[in-house]
């Protein structure tokens, strides 16, 4: 990959190797939350993945499978036929190949010249999809002959049903045609979920002497172009496309021949408008995300301020932010990684994000985690609990548990490996009332609160109230046989991170069910009725102070579960410097790591950081020297933590070498690393290493703190957020820290260093 500090919106390639599509597909991928898609090239090759998907629109390929989301027909693709020669890049010369994504506007170009015998062209390929136009995408290509022959051109575009997710078709054949003899469209269906798709694709050609022939083929409908290229002439092709669904909530109609009429008509409407000025009413949409509270950074390397920018482009392309029944997928709309499917990464590592930037996108995502309560009820009902048990991977809110049982191959028994993540790895519970309550605090949204939120925390706290085992010896209450954030370790008992945050959720919903008495009991009484409140508060009462909190050893080292520290130790030096994360697992299965002292990613360090009002500057630091060294941050979720906790306990120079490590997740040299899709939660993590570990910004006990630290490297950080319902924004020196907000008569309080603040519209702090 090629940066460049003279352009800092730039991430782009040079030189063409198709050994490593992938890793362009993935992090040069466009969208606008609707729809995604990778930067697969026109052409085709054996080793690229053609992926693009519609947020939301789930489907089974098989009863005995989960759903997925569905690579739906590519409209990108493109066959050029040059004196009856198939273009491609594996053959014939190429000079000067340039692929390149404008972060700014949302752009892709790919520029190169080709030859091979007597041919010798000039390609530029330009495609974006619009930021302004929720269906609609565009490409542009211009073929420039580069020699004094004339050159015949075939080209052959249109709709290619033929893709599938890594073989499994999600689509029926359908009905495909041509409209006014113009339109091409197709109607697909999903197959399960029977979500109708319609796409639709008309071309601008500027050549002369032009002939065209429509073909359909099984699960395709393309037009063929014919003309002859003069010497020294360019042609030029824009290809126009548009997708509408049965579930797009834009829609008033959803039957199939009313989605074709709209999107006919969006055709006809944008018809009389260039290639360039749809590319600016789209870029217009992408300044307004831009100009929200703009990060600057002043670095000794230009790649931190690249990357902020590269983060916060992922974050907008990947977010369904016009539909509260969805959320975003552990590799956004990047690739089939995880199947499309929403983790406990977004409450953790991209809420935070859109809390403090953009809350009515957050609102939307933990609207769908209230959608999700019936789901969660059935997963809680399934393994014999009450309340919200939410599931560890989830698609549709209503349809619960979506986890795959069986995994990659165990080196040692060459079996499938169970993931047993879906059965108990529940933590997740806890993560989601963690990001409600995190919303609340920062947007101050109290009829959020009142008629989603806080029947979240009651029903979240009372499925932990039905999940606790009594022990009778011990006289205490545990949580055993869970996997907590480390997913190297299985069947363990007492996980820190999971006996804590459940006691948190517990703990805060006696609370405000103390609050909610006093000051609002007839919100009370409703949410009484609805989740027998009376008798879980009673049990949960009894059982709260008898919740076991694994305590420090007298080295003060926090048990990450009861027996992780009497496992072996084994020195991880080499396994860390693989390019790869998973260079342990040539050399061990699971059940063998399981065994041994060896962490997958911030497990205890992760509670010190999202609890650090609960634990001592000492004790955390201990404990970062003692895990860290054992961690072999085979997530891209264990840097960013890394990174912030680091900085919180004054290793300045350690944090910083995490960022970069985290910036390189995707940006970095290694040309796999994102074969199967971007990293979301690492992207929103990029965020929260600059806001929150160098900007020092945190919610500790519903009161913002703001306290920064920059690393050596940084000489100048200006950061912006909301905080309920005021736009404030810092700037930071090395000697000094600037706050300020509009003069409108409201102050905000925060802390700073032990100190509390009142911000009415300028301040420094020394």
């Amino acid at each position: 990959m090629n940066y460049s500090k003279e352009n800092l919106w730039q991430i782009e390639e040079v030189g063409f190797d198709s050994r490593y599509l992938g890793k362009t597909e993935s992090i040069m991928a466009l969208g606008n939350g609707y729809l995604g898609s990778r930067s697969a090239t026109e052409e085709r090759y054996t080793n690229e993945r053609r992926d693009t998907f519609i947020a939301g629109t789930f489907n089974k390929f098989d009863e005995n499978e989960v759903s997925e989301l569905p690579n739906i027909p590519d409209v990108w693709w493109m066959d050029f036929i040059i004196n009856g020669e198939n273009f491609s890049l594996e053959k014939g010369k190429v000079a000067n190949y340039s692929k390149r994504l404008n972060l700014k506007t949302g752009e892709l170009i790919r520029e190169f010249e080709w030859a091979t015998g007597e041919i010798k062209l000039q390609f530029t390929f330009r495609r974006f999809v619009s930021k302004a136009r929720r269906h609609y995408l565009s490409s542009y290509v211009e073929i420039k002959n580069l020699t004094s022959q004339s050159m015949a051109i075939q080209i052959r575009s249109g709709v290619d049903g033929q893709v599938t997710n890594s073989g499994s078709q999600h689509f029926n054949e359908g009905q495909k045609g041509l409209v006014d003899g113009e339109f091409m469209q197709m109607m697909p269906q999903t197959m399960e979920s029977q979500i109708d798709f319609v796409f639709t694709v008309t071309h601008k050609l500027q050549v002369e002497n032009l002939k065209e022939r429509i073909e359909m083929g099984r699960r395709q409908i393309f037009m063929n172009y014919f003309f002859d290229l003069p010497a020294n002439e360019s042609a030029e092709i824009e290809k126009r496309m548009s997708i509408y669904t049965s579930i797009d909530n834009d829609l008033s109609i959803h039957e199939v021949e009313a989605m074709r009429q709209v999107a006919i008509s969006e055709m006809k409407e944008v018809a009389e408008l260039s290639f360039e000025q749809l590319l600016e009413e789209s870029a217009n949409e992408w300044a307004k995300i831009w100009a929200k509270h703009p990060i600057l950074i002043e670095s000794e390397s230009f790649e931190d301020q690249l990357a902020i920018h590269f983060a916060k482009y992922h974050l907008h392309i990947m977010t369904p932010a016009h539909d509260e029944r969805m959320n975003i997928g552990a590799k956004g709309l990047s690739g089939e990684g995880y199947k499309g499917h929403t983790f406990w990464d977004t409450e953790i590592f991209m809420l935070p994000y859109f809390n403090f930037t953009h809350p009515e996108i957050a609102k939307s995502l933990v609207t769908y985690r209230y959608l999700g309560l019936d789901g969660a009820h059935k997963k809680a009902e399934e393994n014999g609990y009450e309340g919200a048990q939410y599931p560890w991977e989830a698609a549709n809110p209503a349809d619960g548990e979506v986890t795959p049982v069986w995994g990659a191959a165990d080196i040692v028994t060459g079996q499938s490996t169970k993931i047993w993540s879906g059965f108990i790895e529940q933590h997740i519970t806890s993560d989601v009332a963690f990001g409600v309550k995190q919303y609340i605090d920062v947007t101050g949204d109290q009829e959020f609160a009142e008629g989603k939120a806080y029947e979240i925390l009651f029903d979240t706290a009372k499925f932990w109230g039905s999940r606790l085992e009594y022990n009778i010896e011990k006289d205490r209450y545990e949580i055993n046989d869970v996997i907590g954030p480390d997913e190297y370790k299985e069947h363990v008992n007492n996980n820190a991170y999971t006996n804590y945050t459940a006691h948190w959720n517990v703990r805060y919903a006696l609370n405000l069910a103390k609050e909610l008495k006093e000051t609002n009991p007839e919100l009370f009484e409703k949410l009484n009725q609805k989740l027998a409140l009376d008798r879980v508060l009673e049990e949960l009462a009894e059982k709260v102070e008898k919740i076991l909190l694994p305590q420090p050893t007298e080295e003060g080292i926090i048990p990450q579960d009861d027996s992780y520290l009497g496992k072996k130790i084994l020195d991880l030096a080499k396994y860390k410097k693989m390019d790869g994360v998973d260079g342990l697992f040539h050399d061990y299965n699971l059940e063998q790591v399981n065994d041994m002292q060896i962490t997958k990613q911030a497990d205890v360090l992760l509670l010190l950081y999202l609890f650090e009002e609960l634990f001592a500057h000492e004790l955390k630091l201990k404990n970062f020297d003692y895990y860290e060294p054992k961690t072999t941050h085979d997530s891209s979720l264990s840097l960013s933590t890394h990174a912030i906790l680091a900085a919180d306990l004054g290793k300045l120079e350690e944090s910083y070498e995490f960022f970069k490590r985290a910036r390189a997740i995707d940006m970095g040299a290694y040309m796999k690393s994102s074969d199967d899709g971007i990293h979301a939660a690492s992207l929103g993590g990029i965020w929260q290493m600059t806001v929150f570990g160098y900007g020092g910004v945190r919610m500790i006990n519903g009161q913002l703190r703001i306290e920064p630290h920059l690393p050596r490297a940084w000489s100048h950080l200006t950061y912006g957020f909301d905080y309920q319902g005021e736009s404030i924004t810092v700037t930071v020196t090395k000697d000094r820290v600037e706050l300020s907000k509009e003069d409108n008569g409201r102050a905000i309080t925060f802390l700073s260093n032990g100190q509390q603040y009142s911000l009415q519209n300028t301040l420094h702090l020394s």
